[in-house]
This record gives C-alpha cells, sequence and structure tokens, in this order.
C-alpha cells in the first residue's frame, strides 16, 4: 500500500504561481511513477505531468508545458509541481498520483486550486 498527501493549494491571481507537494508512505520502495492529475466538476479527471522518481524523467500535458515543473525528493519521498504564469482555467482540483511496479494506482485526497481576481 501507498499513502499519498498533498498540501500546498489555494486561491492565487492569474499570473501568479503555487508549489504543490505530495509526500509518500507505505510502500514507496514500489513506486514506479508519480504525477499529478486534476479534475474540474463535470469533466474528466486529466494528466497534468509524472515523474519516474528513480530516473527522473517528465512528461507534461500541453497545458502546463513551459508553466508547471514537476520534480522528486527521493530522500524525503516527495513529489513538488511547480505551477507558474497560472491562469483561471488552471482552477481544479489537483491530485497526486502513483503507480507501482505491480500496476496498482494511488491517489491522495486532492487540494484545491483557485486562480481568480
Amino acid at each position: 500500500q501507498v499513502q499519498l498527501v498533498e498540501s500546498g493549494g489555494g486561491l492565487v491571481q492569474p499570473g501568479g504561481s503555487l508549489t504543490l507537494s505530495c509526500v509518500a508512505s507505505g510502500s514507496v520502495f514500489s513506486i514506479y511513477v508519480m504525477g499529478w492529475y486534476r479534475q474540474v466538476p463535470g469533466k474528466q479527471r486529466e494528466v497534468v505531468a509524472t515523474i519516474t522518481p528513480r530516473g527522473g524523467r517528465t512528461n507534461y500535458a500541453d497545458s502546463a508545458t513551459g508553466r508547471f515543473t514537476i520534480s522528486r525528493d527521493n530522500a524525503k519521498n516527495t513529489v513538488y509541481l511547480q505551477m507558474n504564469n497560472l491562469k483561471p482555467e488552471d482552477t481544479a482540483v489537483y491530485y497526486c498520483y502513483a503507480r507501482n511496479q505491480g500496476n496498482l494506482h494511488y491517489w491522495g485526497q486532492g487540494t484545491r486550486v483557485a486562480v481568480s481576481s
């Protein structure tokens, strides 16, 4: 089992920045990939960015490319999402995600990000 706890959401003005954090616990040694997804009411959850904890390989959604940066601190079992130049359309609940080598999926409880003036 893997437990994920997010933090760092909040209200920010357009053009502002936020950093989300996700701390993993439990069977962290089995994690193959971690990432961030987001969801707005009435829409499907969509991937924002992913990272492989061991190799640091990253992937970004087109909407995140150039504005968001995913990173990890393996010593702290933590993944971060640095979000810059935030736009109103980035408003969503952001979920931390992990998949282990057995292809089991884990989700955090979500953290809300609101971009508004």
